[in-house]
């Protein structure tokens, strides 16, 4: 009787057997496809874009000179002589003047944030991790900044100092650096007595690397969500500095000094009037429903 050859199946059909390997996305990339998935935040982002686009690129796409003016040709309505938006109280071309304001409007409500985001942010951080005497010292300073409404501080520090886009600026700066201290001297109050931390101290981790590798890391998420939510702001702000003569000075485009200038307009031709408002009122609420769809989608848990 001859012995039985048992033979092994072809390494393929092993290989057929194994299920393919997941791939997994890490805290970003969970991030990324929430984002993705989002329409409200895809689509208001896309508006922002183009907001941001026109503004970049407004001595290319605008239509007309934003200081040319006419006397012939003041405050006509929509389509008038290829003016597809019409034209304000001086004759100058109203979509131009609207490209070119979209410049100095996100300009004055994005660099005040950006500069509160670094001071506050650093002071946050150290008067967090800080003892309890340079906590003491730094938030009871920043204190004193809650004390006056940020609409009324604004308005104070920008009257004081004098108009311009400078010192606007400056006084936003001002303005924003309270709140983002506090967010980002919250985050690492919380953060730095967790075990992470702990461990890190305990296996001989200086203070600076704790708080590069450590601290930094999760506060900057708290500190970005709140700080896109602030841009919105900034730009009313900026618009209202510049509506009450605080902020941009003539003839620059700006969206609230045109709405200051075409105040007096409002019963010739409303239309034209309300159209720097609306202007405000879109970026606002795109930089708004973007920074909401930021945090929603940073809120994963792993």
């Amino acid at each position: 009787m001859s012995p039985t050859i048992i033979t092994a199946p072809p390494s393929s059909h092993f290989e057929e057997q194994v299920a393919p390997a997941l791939m997994v996305r890490g805290y970003w990339g969970n991030v990324l496809f929430r984002l993705r998935h989002d329409r409200v935040t895809v689509f208001f982002g896309f508006i922002l874009l183009l907001i941001i686009l026109a503004a970049i690129f407004a001595p290319l796409i605008a239509p007309f000179d934003p200081y040319k003016e006419s006397v012939i040709g003041r405050l006509k309505p929509f389509g008038w002589r290829s003016h597809p938006l019409g034209t304000d109280e001086l004759g100058r071309d109203l979509l131009t003047r609207l490209i070119y304001g979209g410049r100095i409007s996100l300009l004055m409500g994005v660099v005040p944030v950006c500069i509160a985001t670094l001071v506050g942010g650093t002071l946050g951080v150290i008067g967090g991790f800080g003892g309890k005497r340079v906590n003491t010292v730094i938030m009871r300073t920043m204190d004193v900044f809650y004390a006056f409404p940020s609409v009324l501080l604004a308005v104070a520090i920008s009257g004081a100092m004098g108009g311009g886009i400078a010192n606007g600026m400056i006084a936003l700066s001002m303005v924003f650096t309270p709140a983002m201290c506090r967010i980002a001297e919250t985050a690492t109050t919380q953060i730095k007595n967790l075990d992470f931390v702990e461990a890190a101290r305990a296996t001989g981790a200086g203070t600076f690397t704790i708080l590069r590798f450590h601290i930094l890391g999760n506060v900057l998420g708290p500190v970005f969500i709140y700080a896109s939510s602030l841009v919105s702001v900034g730009i009313l702000l900026a618009s209202g500095l510049s509506f009450l003569g605080l902020g941009v000075k003539p003839p620059t485009a700006d969206w609230g000094l045109m709405l200051s200038t075409l105040r007096q307009s409002i019963y010739i031709n409303p239309e034209i009037c309300a159209l720097p408002g609306v202007a405000i009122f879109i970026t606002s609420i795109s930089f708004n429903l973007v920074s909401d769809g930021i945090r929603a989608a940073m809120d994963v848990r792993m």
